[in-house]
């Protein structure tokens, strides 16, 4: 009964509900929802990520609906409680505007609703990233040997760029990439997402260095510890860690969506498999074969015409989250390596990066879904 209440509130009411859990807009929210969302969220977070529109200043918070539509803004103060109240207000104006149907209160463990992200992230910001990435500083060029491949040398040290495209032209050569170049784009894409393109970089749950790999990945790819900082090293491995998903992932993929259109098809591959990099390849394969967590893929295979191949990505993981160890973080991936890989393709050219070509499959496949309303 309570879900069919929540339900009917999130589709014609402004009702408040201060005791009810973000899980719940989730779990309520009809699959067709997510038409637009992966356009809305790359919205909202490349303003975070590239410090524009209400991110300029860096210096606020946005708030999004369930599907990812920027709804509004505040003002940080640099005490968080007041910040947290502010939000809270904001919330409840949205609600009595009826710019969202339903509010909820957010506390400090507690997460509200409409959702709402801090605009000051500057270890995310893409200009920094992109100079590091380019070796426009002379810091950030590196040289080395590792597995039979050496790059530049000490006289002419190389960009991050170069040695990537090195790396995966040594495995095309090797026979050990079954990978089109595309990846290349979207591996770069990763690194100015979750490292910046600083190589001694730790996360909270210690994925390490430039592309930041787990210390069972590195010991898989037989990294010494000495050696899990080596930004080629960490390249090396990270191409054997995708091409390992690939072929894990790819059958499965392939009895879900293997009736799309080719280019939606494999955009939509390259999206669930640069996420499955991020949140591990049996999670995501799950999200396609477990009768547990599959029934957004089944519905937008089904659908596939009224959304992008963005919209599903965002879609499966969305309607999942809160289970199957999926949230924020694993929302947000999606777009913003789509952010980060649109923004490297029109600042330079890299091997696999064709963003006109990318461009036209997301014009094609926007209108599919408008002509099929």
């Amino acid at each position: 009964m309570r879900t069919f209440i929540i339900a009917i509130l999130l589709i014609c009411s402004n009702a408040v509900a201060d005791i009810w859990q973000w899980q719940d807009i989730v779990r309520t929210s009809p699959y067709w929802h997510s038409q637009g969302s992966h356009a809305n969220l790359m919205q909202v977070r490349g303003w975070i990520l590239q410090q524009q529109e209400y991110c300029l200043d860096g210096n606020r918070h946005v708030l999004f609906d369930h599907r990812g539509q920027f709804v509004g803004y505040i003002d940080n103060d640099e005490d968080r409680e007041i910040n947290q109240e502010r939000i809270n207000v904001k919330r409840e104006l949205l609600a009595d505007s009826a710019v969202v149907p339903i509010w909820l209160k957010g506390e400090s463990n507690v997460r509200g609703y409409p959702f709402a992200i801090n605009c000051d992230q500057p270890f995310a910001y893409l200009g920094d990233a992109m100079a590091r990435f380019a070796g426009q500083d002379e810091q950030d060029l590196l040289y080395g040997s590792w597995n039979g491949l050496s790059i530049g040398s000490k006289d002419q040290p190389v960009s991050l760029k170069q040695a990537l495209e090195r790396v995966y032209q040594h495995h095309q050569l090797l026979g050990i990439t079954t990978l089109p170049e595309d990846v290349v784009s979207l591996l770069a894409a990763k690194m100015l997402i979750e490292s910046g393109g600083r190589s001694h970089v730790v996360s909270h749950t210690n994925a390490k260095g430039i592309m930041q790999l787990m210390p069972a990945v590195l010991s898989d790819c037989n990294i010494p510890a000495a050696y899990h900082f080596h930004r080629i090293a960490q390249m090396d491995c990270a191409l054997r860690l995708l091409e390992q998903n690939h072929r894990n992932l790819r059958p499965s993929f392939e009895l879900v969506f293997g009736q799309l259109p080719e280019s939606k098809r494999e955009e939509l591959y390259s999206l669930m498999l640069i996420q499955a990099y991020h949140g591990g390849g049996g999670r995501i394969r799950s999200l396609l074969v477990n009768e547990q967590f599959n029934g957004p893929a089944l519905y937008f295979a089904e659908h596939h015409q009224h959304f992008t191949a963005g919209d599903i990505a965002v879609g499966l993981v969305y309607h999942n989250m809160g289970r199957n160890g999926l949230g924020f973080a694993s929302l947000y991936y999606v777009s913003d390596v789509s952010v980060a890989r649109d923004y490297l393709c029109n600042e330079q050219i890299i091997l696999g990066c064709n963003l006109e070509s990318i461009m036209l499959v997301r014009d094609e496949q926007s209108m599919d879904k408008t002509q099929s309303n």
